[in-house]
């Protein structure tokens, strides 16, 4: 081998990563296909583990690390194998939850490893393997704590937890709220009761959905992570698809660094392609960018660059929320498949428009339309006269984007003159904007729905809301001109092409700005 092609030998410590990768990718392949996705059961990758691992501050001292869903202990192996080749760790105890009997063996196998190399250096060991349900256990050390009772202390917590949503009257929920916490996603319980086991001064690291930035199912969530802490760090990826991409896990997924008990200062903000970007890119925010103190849920935005930090500015700062429109929105009254018999294919005398978002057509609304497979009408009567809306002008967005959409929120608007009838009736997959339940004043109406088709509202409303779904709540939050100037660029519009509608936003942002 020439001098200008020597082999590079890794260290311990890589070396140690690399073998249990490879334990990681032979139990990924005994794992049953048919139920791993119900268990939530995707296994972290060495470069994705190395990441969270990464976002430590300290790794010097006396480490008692917590994972939870712990799999073959990819987490843990990188966290110790980074103390070990960056820092000086004096003793190590690593505790690990996981419920897989399947995988049991293997993260023995892999903690015996993480042994080896700690006593090759000199560092004291000790693991204990939790082949229980975490929640359960969490909640037990929580109450012997509260009790006064001498509980096992953790200053390490790092996680890729379970993502499967938990049923309100479900037994996972019941034990949350006896600690004070409510949550609907094993993920965000898992994180919620970490955090809350960590002694003051202790470091967490997870890998989640990017859902408990928003949406009011996560307010409890997102009160736990801030109250009393410090969100130090956030690492996006650009695509949905890297960081699990071996398990074809569709997810936007979000890296976060928290510390317990700290005061709240800067975030640092890091987007990268993948897990082993070269290149990623960092930013410093200022927290109340992060966390609008105006927002009484908390919603967390991430910006990435200097020019998503302008548009936060500029869409953040428009003077009216939707009280002070004197409007609302909500979500569709009509579901479905619960008034199946009043579903009418076709209209009749008897029935009313009914609104789904295959009838939105580029703004407006495009209704009765032939061959489709959702109903056109709904039959009025007693038992469907409170899931309607007296007929007018309406915003309607769809709370689900389609993957080949351009934008997040898809608003089109619904007229009078659709149908003569006196309701009308919006399926539950809308939502709505109307005045206290009534129709909106027309021009009002179509400069709403062209303000809100923007692609400045889109790359405002995707910094914090990181899934296709969009709630209500997510409209209500959105900050949006007064009502003078929306009128006025609902008399301006012409069409809702895309360029026409940006251009008369662009004029609208910067008369409000120069004013």
């Amino acid at each position: 081998m020439t001098s200008t092609a020597q082999e590079i030998i890794p260290s311990a410590s890589e070396q140690l990563q690399q073998q249990v990768d490879a334990i990681r990718e032979h139990a990924n392949t005994l794992l049953d296909e048919s139920t791993r996705g119900s268990k939530g059961q995707f296994m972290t990758p060495s470069s994705v583990a190395k990441l969270l691992a990464g976002q430590f501050d300290n790794l010097s001292g006396e480490l008692s690390i917590l994972d939870a869903g712990a799999g073959i202990g990819s987490l843990t192996t990188a966290l110790i194998a980074r103390s070990i080749a960056e820092f000086s760790p004096i003793s190590v105890t690593a505790n690990t939850w996981e419920l897989e009997p399947v995988l049991l063996d293997y993260l023995g196998q892999s903690l015996a490893l993480n042994q080896t190399l700690c006593e090759q250096e000199q560092i004291q060991f000790e693991s204990n393997v939790h082949p229980e349900d975490f929640i359960s256990s969490a909640v037990e050390l929580l109450q012997a704590r509260q009790r006064g009772e001498q509980t096992v202390i953790f200053n390490k917590a790092i996680l890729n937890p379970p993502y499967l949503k938990i049923a309100a009257s479900g037994r996972e929920r019941n034990l949350l709220r006896n600690v004070g916490v409510e949550t609907g996603n094993l993920y965000s319980c898992f994180v919620a009761l970490a955090l809350m086991l960590l002694e003051d001064g202790g470091e967490l690291v997870a890998i989640t959905p990017r859902s408990f930035c928003n949406g009011p199912y996560f307010n409890d969530f997102r009160r736990v992570l801030l109250d009393q802490n410090a969100l130090c760090k956030l690492h996006v990826f650009e695509s949905r698809t890297r960081a699990f991409k071996g398990d074809k896990v569709l997810q936007e997924n979000i890296i976060f660094h928290v510390v317990k008990g700290r005061s709240q200062g800067d975030v640092e903000i890091t987007s990268s392609t993948c897990a082993d970007d070269p290149e990623p890119q960092i930013r410093i925010a200022p927290f109340n960018e992060v966390v609008s103190p105006s927002n009484p849920d908390r919603f967390i935005h991430v910006v990435t660059n200097d020019f998503e930090a302008q548009i936060a500015k500029r869409i953040g700062g428009l003077p009216c929320s939707l009280d002070d429109l004197g409007i609302n929105t909500s979500t569709g009254k009509v579901v479905d498949f619960r008034t199946r018999e009043n579903l009418r294919q076709d209209p009749d005398e008897n029935s009313v428009p009914l609104i789904f978002p295959v009838h939105f057509d580029n703004g407006s609304i495009d209704w009765p339309q032939k061959g489709i497979k959702k109903p056109n009408a709904l039959a009025r009567n007693r038992d469907t006269e409170k899931q309607l809306v007296p007929n007018g002008h309406y915003v309607l967005t769809k709370r689900l984007s389609a993957k080949e959409e351009n934008r997040r929120i898809v608003a089109s608007m619904y007229t009078p003159d659709i149908a003569d009838v006196e309701m009308v009736g919006f399926e539950n997959k809308t939502n709505y904007f109307h005045a206290n339940g009534g129709p909106l004043e027309p021009y009002f109406a179509k400069g709403l729905c062209a303000y809100l088709n923007s692609t400045l509202v889109d790359q405002y409303f995707r910094q914090f809301n990181g899934h296709t779904q969009v709630n209500a709540a997510d409209l209500r939050v959105l900050r949006y001109p007064n009502t003078l100037t929306l009128v006025r660029l609902g008399q301006a519009v012409q069409s809702y092409d895309q360029k026409h509608i940006d251009e008369l936003i662009q004029v609208l942002i910067d008369d409000h700005y120069a004013s």
